[in-house]
């Protein structure tokens, strides 16, 4: 997957971290994400993430 980390970043944007994978798909899809980033957030694994930066790192290692 090849999200963009600045504009995952900003679709990033109001999550109140830490924050579960549902909660940052449910931020982003409010945020206006596109194609990529939503899929890229949806595949990751299900746990509590402590701030924007780890959930990027988990998005990088998933290409």
């Amino acid at each position: 997957m090849n999200a963009n980390p600045i504009e995952l970043q900003k679709c990033l944007s109001g999550v109140g971290y830490p924050a579960g994978k549902d909660a940052i798909v449910e931020q982003a899809r409010q945020n206006g994400a596109g194609d990529e980033v939503m899929a890229a957030l949806k595949s990751l694994p299900e746990k509590e993430y402590e701030s924007p930066a780890e959930v990027n790192k988990e998005v990088a290692q998933q290409d």
